[in-house]
């Protein structure tokens, strides 16, 4: 017996399970939150690898907690091991439906062809950025691991070196913008001298002026009445409320120039509360709701509070939903690149927010991870696992979060999203058929200002082309792995906000050449308190360096398939040119008999893919409405509307387009006409496709608008029948004006 159990022991089974179960440990280590060594009780331990799509697993410890992202090929070979120990998958994830999270796909190793495998680095940081095998387009995550000794030695040399560098490089940018300002401050001077106003040449100076008037008196108004109130109450008090309207401030006087939304909100009549949303990965970030406090009541810190980590889980309300009035349709708003959601809030009035909320709208503000106040469940701002994400993450992770939480809110199936600048972008990577094209079905339109899919000539900037022709190593040696020049944010607590806004504007405006033409320069320093934000090394890497966005140009496609598309474009256009030559040649003798032949040639050669076989989207896909910056020189929106017209994305339906020529990157959203241009526009277009007019209200001038048709026959062209296509300066609309 003695002896059978012995063979037993080390039978070729046991023995493979026990060399199983060793390198089992092994691998969680790697991949765990802190070394088993300092977690003798286990909850930090990494068990399995939770795939949220086909490309981005998460890490789940033993006591629930969750790691960002790792490189795929880690994940899966912890779920590989799991399986072996367990004898039933860990975490599986279908090829066939890369998106349905009830059956969470085949392991990566596990494809049919070794494209999909990603090889991984090992816990040292030199080897955490290893070449992608999946896609051109996002590299793999590195892989740091728990904290050891080389690793924070390693990750203090690079806050270290980047420190300097970092400082070294902004350095370089401010006293370019200060070199670049002073031919704009001779200028300047030279017409004060020659008792000239330098501002009359301004497109909206007449309105710049009398709202300057408009606010100096609205501030001495608001200190008279702060001193009324202050002193024994009267009865005319009451009938002076009642006559300001439906919106009284509950704040106001001199502008302190302030990093607060609800002040501003306050300003206008209305007020903010603030949320704490959860991502799948762990990352805890802020959501805004902003509500008129004549009719609603803020929750309190425990219902605003984070919840678990799953998203569309069907949760009720966390108040109950009031049945005595139809309630209002909701809205999610998401930033751009360096700026949080206080972006939308810095017009008074005229903030495409605060319009949008007194139209009728349920407005909510989304921030991406780590903003003003990095927050993760588990890591800290030190540890590198931290800023281990970019822009996939954001539309993978943070986007499903932010509108789930709104979804959970408010009762609603659906809701209108409207993002800006690199909002667009984690939107049409989230909706991207490879990604979570479901999280179309949680959409009614996607409205996108000054979408940012393609790159604009403004990349090839000396600056940007330092950036994008330097090593990786270099990259991190220069930015760090941590947060991406964090000392702006430092700078921004120190320096006032009035002189912080001024050294905002000439520093953003030297990198991304904007100008404050169109926008009311009273209010200009409000608009850099929102900006800039934490945003991660290795994000500005996808946007700047050399494997990514800036080489790439593209969100979505490799720079070969650009050029590809370009050439398709071309040839159209010749084969239509040559089709109206040989027309005419009918008519008349061609003294080129042979021209037929040689385009059929050309054709043949130049055939084109059948339609949408290179198509981002698939028929998820909500209705999109877009507005073109016509002199955007940091984006290309008109080659995205290329794009949908020529048919490449048969699944898409654009309800709306408009390209307004002298808008520039951010006129979208602070011109002081963008309210005329764009935000009429936007709250007729939410309407048109609200999926549920009849049970809620109708906002304020959309009483004559009429729904939206959805015929996906129509749509199969490229751009809906249906759609207005306007374009300012240049060809009269195609189909009703929204105005």
């Amino acid at each position: 017996m003695h002896n059978c159990g012995y063979k037993n022991a080390f039978s070729p089974a046991s023995s493979s399970a026990a060399i199983s179960a060793i390198k089992y440990a092994h691998q969680a280590e790697k991949l765990s939150y802190v070394a088993p060594e300092k977690d003798p009780d286990g909850p930090g331990t990494a068990i399995h690898a939770h795939y949220i799509t086909p490309q981005d697993p998460i890490i789940v410890m033993s006591d629930g907690g969750r790691l960002p992202g790792v490189p795929l090929a880690e994940a899966g070979k912890l779920n590989t091991l799991k399986e072996a120990i367990d004898g039933e998958p860990a975490d599986v994830i279908e090829d066939a439906s890369p998106v349905d999270k009830s059956r969470d796909g085949s392991r990566p190793e596990a494809s049919k062809n070794g494209a999909t495998i990603q090889k991984s680095g090992e816990a040292s940081l030199r080897k955490a950025m290893p070449p992608s095998r999946t896609n051109p387009l996002f590299l793999p995550l590195p892989l740091y691991g728990p904290s050891s000794r080389t690793r924070d030695f390693q990750c203090w040399t690079f806050r270290t070196t980047s420190f300097f560098l970092s400082i070294g490089f902004l350095g370089i940018i401010v006293l370019g913008s200060a070199f670049t300002s002073i031919p704009l401050m001779c200028q300047h001077i030279w017409l004060r001298v020659t008792f000239r106003d330098p501002d009359a040449r301004r497109p909206f100076h007449e309105e710049e002026k009398k709202l300057k008037k408009v606010r100096k008196e609205d501030a001495r108004n608001w200190k008279r009445q702060r001193s009324r109130r202050n002193s024994k109450p009267k009865i005319g008090d009451k009938e002076d409320e009642a006559g300001r309207g439906e919106f009284i401030p509950t704040e106001g006087g001199p502008d302190p120039v302030i990093c607060d939304v609800g002040y501003y909100a306050r300003r206008v009549g209305l007020d903010m509360e603030e949320f704490k949303v959860q991502t799948e990965d762990g990352f805890i970030i802020t959501l805004w709701h902003i509500y008129n406090p004549r009719e609603f009541t803020p929750m309190s810190p425990a219902e605003r509070a984070a919840r678990g980590p799953g998203v569309f889980t069907g949760e009720p309300p966390s108040r109950p939903i009031n049945s005595s009035q139809k309630p209002k349709f909701p809205v999610l708003m998401i930033h751009g690149l360096l700026q949080s959601s206080g972006a939308y809030c810095t017009n008074d009035d005229n903030s495409l927010a605060f319009y949008l909320c007194k139209a009728g709208y349920d407005v909510w503000l989304g921030n991406n991870r780590c903003g003003f106040k990095p927050e993760h469940t588990l890591l800290s701002y030190a540890d590198p696992r931290m800023w281990a994400w970019n822009i996939r993450q954001m539309g993978v992770m943070d986007l499903p979060a932010l509108i789930s939480r709104v979804l959970s809110e408010t009762g609603f199936e659906k809701l209108g999203l409207i993002a800006h600048s690199q909002g667009t972008t984690q939107t049409f990577v989230a909706l991207a058929k490879e990604q979570r094209p479901d999280l179309g079905d949680k959409l009614t339109v996607f409205c996108a200002l000054a979408p940012a899919a393609y790159a604009g000539p403004l990349i090839g900037k000396a600056y940007f082309k330092f950036m994008r022709v330097i090593s990786p190593a270099l990259f991190r040696i220069i930015f760090g792995i941590h947060a991406f020049i964090p000392f702006m944010l430092t700078m921004h607590t120190l320096i006032p906000g009035r002189l912080f806004g001024a050294m905002g504007y000439r520093v953003f405006s030297f990198l991304f050449d904007w100008t404050d033409d169109r926008w009311d320069r009273g209010l200009r320093d409000r608009m850099f308190q929102f900006a800039p934000v934490y945003v991660s090394a290795e994000s500005m890497r996808w946007w700047l360096g050399r494997e990514c966005f800036a080489k790439q140009k593209c969100i979505l496609a490799t720079r070969e398939e650009g050029h590809q598309e370009d050439a398709e474009d071309e040839m159209e256009e010749y084969y239509h040119r040559s089709s109206s030559q040989n027309q005419n040649e009918t008519q008349s003798p061609s003294p080129h008999p042979t021209r037929p032949r040689r385009m059929s040639e050309a054709r043949r050669k130049h055939e084109r893919k059948p339609k949408g076989s290179t198509a981002w989207y698939d028929s998820h896909v909500p209705p999109f409405a877009l507005w073109v910056a016509g002199s955007d020189d940091l984006v290309d929106g008109r080659k995205l509307l290329r794009r949908f017209e020529r048919g490449r994305e048969p699944h898409v339906r654009v309800v709306h387009t408009r390209i307004i020529e002298e808008y520039e990157h951010l006129d979208v959203i602070w011109a002081m006409d963008c309210i005329e241009k764009v935000g009429r526009e936007v709250k007729e277009v939410i309407w048109r496709t609200c999926n549920v007019r009849d049970k809620v209200r109708v906002p304020r001038g959309c009483e004559e608008v009429e729904p939206w048709q959805d015929s996906q026959d129509d749509s199969l062209g490229g751009v809906d029948g249906t759609a207005d296509k306007e374009k300012d300066g240049g060809s009269q609309s195609s189909s009703e004006d929204v105005d």
